[in-house]
């Protein structure tokens, strides 16, 4: 290739002609004058004629030899043989890497939404009676329809509430409500999912409403709370920066009785500044071993990288980190999720809820315990503990059991704050 390049190159210079001992006669061709109507002169070009052809030069610098400079481009930019068949292997190599494998894939299958998925166009005549009178059908369309929703106090001759299904006063509107008929959305399920009627039918996946404990960690027994196999903790560490609300000392983190909560399993603990030398530190007092870490990209309202943040000393932080241990050996779907979140700043300290959707992924089903945890953060199947929340909320038997057993008269929060658990 390259010696192909240099043979063209001393064609287009005449290097090549002069190296072999030919000499090309030259003649000037006398100049060509272009004017306008009016006798301006617009160009002048000068023709020289060579052996090889002939080149016409004008003021502007660019050159012409009867198409030639076209082709040698053309030439350059074919690609050879080699160059051919390089591509075509990594073509092959980025198919093969990019197919799921079969562990992927059967993973996949696991966290396919029970829905099916994807999009679901809606028959445009809303239901299916007015679907089968337009095309004069017995049987309604494939797409999806809707089912009037006609209560006691609706009037159908109003006809539609204007704000269909968003609005707000259902139960004392006369207007006409819909809803998606579940009848199309059962066959659509059940044509996606292969005949199953359901893709997630263990009985491990099904959720636990949330429970929470409002207490202060320092003197809480943890014993009440049973074992668990993921914990997560966004402690409030003291970073040494003037912050709205109270921390804890570094002592204070290392006692923490976390070792109580856990036999084996996961722990996602979040580590901001010098709390990030001082996280690997209580995972390791705490019997863990730092195996992963998460990353999270902070965005404002315009997808837009935090380029002010609020902490660093030194420069502005615009991420934050959650350092992921474990102890014992833990059955855990892997390879699932990526290590990066990115995800939009709301109020200070709220971390973004996509971490949720991981943890469940990577473990399904199982017990899991939040500490340092608000009102925003109470999910299905995790039990939320923190200084901030509302009263204590407790629907599991065995939990309720011991809770009973620990603390009879109820729990003393601070002087003559008492707090007994609670159901709905």
């Amino acid at each position: 290739m390259k010696k192909r390049r240099q043979a063209i190159e001393s064609l287009m210079t005449g290097e090549g002609s002069a190296a072999s001992g030919e000499v090309n006669e030259v003649a000037v061709v006398p100049e060509k004058k272009r004017k306008s109507e009016d006798g301006k002169v617009l160009e002048v070009e000068t023709t020289v004629e060579t052996g090889g052809g002939s080149l016409v030069a004008s003021p502007s610098g660019e050159k012409s030899s009867g198409g030639a400079p076209d082709d040698l481009t053309a030439l350059l930019s074919m690609q050879s043989a080699k160059e051919r068949e390089e591509r075509s292997q990594q073509e092959e190599i980025f198919t093969l890497l990019s197919k799921p494998t079969a562990r992927e894939q059967s993973l996949l299958n696991t966290f396919k939404s029970a829905d099916g998925g994807g999009v679901k166009e809606f028959c445009q005549h809303s239901t299916k009676a007015e679907c089968c009178k337009v095309h004069q059908a017995t049987q309604p369309c494939d797409k999806l329809h809707f089912v009037k929703i006609l209560q006691q106090h609706t009037d159908e001759s109003l006809g539609d509430c204007s704000f269909l299904n968003t609005c707000f006063h259902m139960d004392t509107c006369k207007y006409i409500h819909y809803e998606v008929d579940k009848t199309d959305v059962a066959c659509k399920v059940k044509k996606d999912s292969g005949g199953r009627t359901s893709i997630r039918t263990l009985e491990s996946t099904k959720l636990v409403p949330p429970q929470w404990v409002q207490c202060d960690l320092r003197n809480l027994k943890f014993e009440v709370l049973g074992k668990f196999s993921v914990l997560m903790a966004d402690p409030p560490w003291d970073i040494h920066m003037e912050l709205p609300y109270g921390t804890m000392s570094d002592d204070e983190m290392r006692r923490l009785p976390v070792p109580d909560l856990q036999d084996e399993g996961l722990i996602f603990l979040w580590v901001t500044g010098r709390a990030m030398e001082l996280g690997r530190e209580c995972l390791k007092l705490w019997g863990y071993e730092r195996v992963d870490e998460i990353i999270w990209v902070k965005t404002n309202q315009l997808q837009r990288i935090i380029r002010t943040g609020r902490t660093g000393h030194w420069l502005n932080h615009g991420k934050e980190h959650c350092l992921v241990g474990s102890k014992g050996k833990l059955l855990l779907n892997r390879g699932l999720d990526c290590d990066v979140i990115v995800a939009e700043v709301r109020a200070t300290s709220h971390k973004p809820d996509e971490i949720y959707g991981i943890i469940e992924r990577l473990s399904p089903g199982t017990r899991k315990i939040e500490l340092f945890g608000r009102p925003h953060n109470v999910q299905p199947n995790w039990v939320t503990l923190g200084n901030q929340l509302d009263g204590v909320m407790i629907h599991d038997a065995e939990m309720m059991e011991r809770w009973n057993k620990f603390y009879p008269n109820g729990y003393n929060i601070a002087e003559n704050f008492v707090l007994h658990p609670r159901q709905e």
